[in-house]
């Protein structure tokens, strides 16, 4: 199954700092390429990846090194216990959605396709972006355009979806667009219907709680000098990755002990994030926001 090419691939894999014997977390299994760079440095160590969707399962490799849980990685401590894997050396995420869901139409994720409305990165949960445009009140609606496509017209798009589901359900992608395309700024049509997307996959997926899970977790899981990298892709993510690794919480206020010294779990390496060159965005698009962060565990 073809995922297309995988961002930042150099640049995340030397910054993990593969060691032969030790044992790494992939905790964004998808099309296997960090995974497959991963192997080529070990000799007996082990590789846990993670993927929630099952279709990911297409590109398992088959390889005694390496495990492949279909799981979110909001579970990680949990299966790590469960695999006697505990601690780790290091652990990569590349956040987000993968090419491949972007390009499957029936998935819903572009606005490129005209396509039901579902948005699951896990096709076993219950709730899609249909239901959540039929049942979210005006509020919610409002709340999670907001702050998850940091929309400024959230109010009058939440508004207009409860006045016009009235009438009509919103079922696909161009139920969406004739429902509220009257506040899509012209010429940036495309850059609107994604944030409205965007919105609805972080609500469905509950993403912002589950990349905290992980991170809050990848402190405990990682040995002294274990490596932490991230690639992140809107300003929500990026923002709790940077704080994290700079302060060991969310909020980014840096905690001091009775003696004021800093406790700070982690150390950035890079103080700046490491972004695509014009080369890569050139032949990967999808490049175009990534910023990848890195630190390892005090």
């Amino acid at each position: 199954m073809n995922y297309h090419e995988t961002v930042l691939l150099n640049e995340s894999i030397k910054g993990l700092e593969v060691r032969p014997g030790g044992t790494y977390v992939d905790a964004t299994f998808g099309g296997g390429g960090h995974s497959i760079e991963i192997l080529k440095s070990l000799e007996n160590g082990k590789l846990i990846a993670f993927d929630q969707d099952e279709e990911a399962n297409a590109n398992k490799i088959n390889d005694e090194r390496f495990t492949l849980v279909n799981a979110n990685f909001r579970f990680l401590k949990n299966f790590l216990m469960y695999y006697k894997v505990l601690p780790v050396d290091g652990i990569i995420a590349d956040l987000g959605i993968s090419s491949h869901q972007i390009d499957n139409a029936e998935r819903g994720f572009s606005v490129r396709f005209e396509a039901d409305l579902d948005l699951r990165m896990n096709r076993k949960n219950k709730v899609n972006a249909r239901n959540v445009l039929a049942e979210y009140s005006e509020e919610a609606l409002r709340k999670l355009f907001f702050e998850f496509g940091e929309l400024k017209q959230a109010y009058k798009i939440a508004k207009t979806i409860v006045e016009k589901r009235k009438d009509k359900a919103i079922v696909t992608l161009d139920d969406l667009k004739n429902t509220i395309g009257q506040f899509a700024e012209r010429g940036k049509e495309n850059k609107f219907y994604a944030k409205v997307l965007q919105s609805l996959r972080i609500e469905i997926n509950d993403e912002m709680n589950s990349l905290k899970e992980l991170l809050m977790q990848s402190i405990d899981v990682l040995k002294p000098g274990g490596r932490l990298v991230v690639i992140a892709y809107h300003s929500l993510e990026d923002r709790l990755v940077k704080n994290i690794m700079k302060t060991g919480n969310f909020e980014g206020a840096v905690e001091k002990d009775f003696y004021g010294n800093e406790k700070v779990p982690l150390k950035v390496v890079t103080r700046q994030p490491i972004v695509p060159g014009p080369d890569e965005i050139e032949r990967n698009k999808r490049a175009r926001s990534a910023k990848l962060r890195i630190a390892v565990k005090n």
